[in-house]
C-alpha cells in the first residue's frame, strides 16, 4: 500500500516505511525531528522542473509529463522498483512538503508506484 503524508503532519505507526521524496530539506524542521526511514532525493523533481512548476495548478499537466520522464532514469527506476516491492509487502508513506495536497510530486509518484505494484501482483485469471 502506498500512502502520502505532508511532512508537517505527525507520523503514525500505520505509516509503515516513511520516505521523504523532496530534493530540499523541509523548512522549519530539524533533521532529528522528522521521523523518516529514507530520504530519496533522486525521486524528487529536478530543481529546474520544480522551479518551472512553482506549484501552479495550471502547469500541473505539463509538470506530470516532465516529472514522469525524469522518473524513467535508471537511478529512479531502481528506487521505484525497490519501493514498489516494499509497498507490495507493507505500507510505504511518501512524505512531501508542498502545501497543495492535490498538485505535488507525491501524487504522481504514488500513482506510478501503485502501477508498479500491480505489475508485481498480477490478478489471478478468472475461469
Amino acid at each position: 500500500m502506498i500512502k502520502i503524508r505532508r511532512v508537517y503532519e505527525p507520523s503514525q505507526k500505520k505509516d509503515g516505511y516513511r520516505v521523504l521524496i523532496d530534493r530540499l530539506w523541509p523548512r522549519g524542521i530539524k533533521k532529528s525531528e522528522l521521523e523518516i526511514d529514507a530520504w530519496l532525493k533522486d525521486l524528487a523533481p529536478s530543481n529546474e522542473l520544480r522551479k518551472s512548476f512553482g506549484h501552479d495548478p495550471k502547469k500541473w499537466g505539463d509538470f506530470q509529463k516532465k516529472y514522469k520522464a525524469e522518473l524513467r532514469s535508471p537511478a529512479a527506476r531502481e528506487l521505484i522498483s525497490d519501493l514498489a516491492k516494499r509497498g507490495a509487502k507493507g505500507t510505504v508513506t511518501l512524505v512531501y512538503s508542498a502545501k497543495d495536497p492535490d498538485h505535488n510530486n507525491a501524487v504522481v509518484l504514488k500513482d506510478l508506484l501503485e502501477r508498479e505494484i500491480r505489475k508485481l501482483s498480477p490478478r489471478k485469471a478468472l475461469h
